[in-house]
């Protein structure tokens, strides 16, 4: 039995419709003439979402996880380096420093927001920090006011982890636009998808799109100078053949690493469009499913909310909130959610705790707020547009009886009522 057939109220498998506009645009691409790879509807695509998010470069590529590994190769680490990285995200966000020989410092989070407390990230920034790795937690943005004042004071490139956050908003200026390089996913359950997989990195700097350009069409990722002697205007010797005359104009200075190839494809890129121009009306639906849901959560006294801060938009790719009365309400609560065909899933565990970091020397105590709200208050409720009315009724109506009878049964020692 799948967790959709399982539950009247399923956990995101989808974070957003595909319809019927969707549909028209995939044929389009299959029934044209056109290159299937690296043509017009990428372009379209690309420049779409700069529009959208008023990032000055942004460039696709096959999901979020590469778009964060290729962000990890601009910072063109070194040994001894150190970088700062939010313990309260997807392992996606801090796997690629496992690559490399460098001191990784998670810097614990903002108990109501989740996101990467700013204070505590003054205190890990050193000589040797080359970067800071933050997530916008749930499609809330960070303080990234606070995080960008304490990077710039010490010449440290930010980096935003913005896959929950594609709608969101901070100050006015959309994820993404706002640190030196944006990392997006467009994996199924996010808040636009690309046929499942896909994922766009933007930046701010000329150079490092031209990089990434080239690193992910499968070229060498280098340093390049003119040979002397050899003229521009000089023609090609076989210009129909790929690198032609370039090839003899060009000398390597130095070879960062090799290219790949992360190329999204048309038919993705084409659904990706289709999906950014339905992005507003999937997020007022997440934004009308999380009022109803704040309501009924903030009705109990044993509760918390996410705290969204003034200036502040939230995407809701996640909803989250916290349970405050002690793990055995939580325990109530969940199984009583469970009964009423409510799926329930945590994200995320803290990433300073799974056995790759522990073997890095992390462990427990390192992140005391993240470990505390983890393990003793952290919820999150299905919040994504597929959901119907009805569906959306049962769960504020299953959230507000669990949350009565888990209040009720706490420390009474007494059996869970079934229902």
């Amino acid at each position: 039995m799948t967790a959709a057939e399982r539950y009247r109220v399923p956990f995101a498998r989808r974070g957003s419709i595909v319809g019927q506009a969707d549909l028209a645009a995939l044929a389009s691409v299959v029934h044209s003439a056109e290159p299937l790879s690296a043509g017009v509807w990428r372009e379209r695509f690309e420049q779409r979402f700069r529009e959208v998010t008023g990032a000055r470069h942004a460039l696709t590529v096959t999901s979020g996880t590469v778009a964060l590994e290729l962000a990890v190769r601009l910072l063109d680490l070194k040994p001894g380096d150190e970088v700062i990285a939010t313990p309260q995200t997807f392992q996606a966000t801090v796997q690629p420093l496992l690559d490399h020989d460098v001191t990784v410092r998670f810097c614990d989070v903002d108990p109501d927001t989740l996101n990467m407390d700013p204070q505590v990230l003054e205190s890990l920034i050193t000589d040797r920090t080359k970067a800071v790795l933050l997530v916008h937690y749930g499609g809330l943005p960070a303080d990234m006011a606070a995080v960008l004042a304490r990077a710039r004071r010490a010449g440290v490139v930010v980096v935003e982890d913005c896959a929950h956050a594609l709608g969101a908003s901070y100050r006015g200026v959309s994820p993404g636009a706002l640190g030196d390089i944006g990392c997006f996913s467009f994996h199924s359950t996010k808040n636009i998808t690309t046929l499942g997989e896909g994922g766009m990195i933007t930046l701010n700097r000329a150079d490092w799109a031209e990089r990434v350009e080239r690193l992910r069409g499968n070229e060498v990722d280098g340093v390049f100078a003119p040979v002397p002697g050899f003229a521009d205007d000089e023609p090609a010797l076989l210009p129909w053949m790929r690198f032609s005359a370039d090839v003899y104009r060009r000398r390597a200075v130095g070879i960062r690493g090799a290219g790949t190839n992360a190329t999204m494809s048309e038919a993705a890129a084409a659904v990706g469009l289709v999906q950014l121009d339905s992005l507003e009306r999937f997020t007022e639906r997440r934004r009308w499913i999380a009022a109803r849901l704040d309501a009924a959560v903030s009705a109990f006294p044993g509760t918390r909310l996410q705290r969204t801060p003034e200036g502040s938009t939230h995407a809701y790719h996640l909803y989250t909130f916290f349970v405050t009365a002690g793990r055995e309400v939580r325990e109530h609560f969940v199984r009583g959610l469970d009964r009423r065909g409510v799926e329930v899933q945590l994200r995320y565990f803290p990433l300073h705790l799974l056995p790759e970091w522990r073997l890095r020397g992390h462990g427990p105590g390192e992140c005391p707020q993240a470990e505390r709200v983890w393990f003793d208050e952290h919820l999150n409720l299905p919040c994504h547009p597929g959901l119907s009315d009805e569906q959306v009724d049962h769960l504020v109506e299953s959230v507000t009886a669990a949350l009565h009878e888990a209040t009720a049964l706490a420390g009474t020692g007494r059996p869970l009522a079934v229902r």
